[in-house]
């Protein structure tokens, strides 16, 4: 394959491959509604729980029991009965 075919190839790769992240992002944003109660762990290694805000493109808004607000990714987040 020429140098132009193997990038062109790339791209469309890259292409399909987010659109495959779209599409699982989209299905796990799905799980979610405004004022679900939901648990996530953060960074430093602590479980919060907080209710959801807003659902964005990519992320879920939040805010946490402690009043903070977070954006987090929907992969990471578990709905909560508390």
């Amino acid at each position: 394959m020429s140098e132009a075919d193997l990038r062109y190839l790339n791209r469309m790769v890259v292409e399909r491959l987010n659109l495959l992240a779209q599409a699982r992002s989209t299905v796990q944003l799905a799980q979610f509604a405004q004022g679900d109660r939901v648990s996530f762990i953060a960074n430093d290694g602590m479980e919060k729980h907080g209710t959801v805000l807003r659902l964005n493109k990519k992320t879920v808004s939040l805010r946490t029991d402690d009043e903070m607000l977070w954006k987090v990714s929907p992969g990471l987040l578990r709905k909560s009965g508390r």
